[in-house]
């Protein structure tokens, strides 16, 4: 039923955490990408290079951490447990 207001309750899941995180980044990276557009307007070729540079930066972290959280919501082999991602019967 309903949790009372004294019942301890638990921290979320920090996959959770890590993906809205994950997500975030990949907003903003595409966010920044979308409103510089150094594709449409010219500009200084170092200001051209630190917007991509920023922008991509963001995507690929957000994508890492992503991926991190599908592999640790999955069971995907990891370093802590080698070869727990395969699901074949043995």
């Amino acid at each position: 039923m309903g949790t009372q207001p004294h019942e301890h309750h638990e921290a979320g899941d920090p996959a959770a955490v890590r993906a809205a995180l994950g997500l975030g980044l990949l907003a903003v990276g595409g966010l920044l990408l979308n409103t510089t557009r150094p594709w449409q307007k010219p500009g200084h070729p170092l200001l051209l290079a630190a917007g991509w540079t920023v922008s991509g930066t963001l995507l690929v972290c957000g994508l890492v951490l992503l991926a991190r959280c599908v592999r640790t919501v999955h069971g995907g082999p990891g370093l802590e447990h080698p070869g727990t991602g395969d699901r074949r019967p043995s």
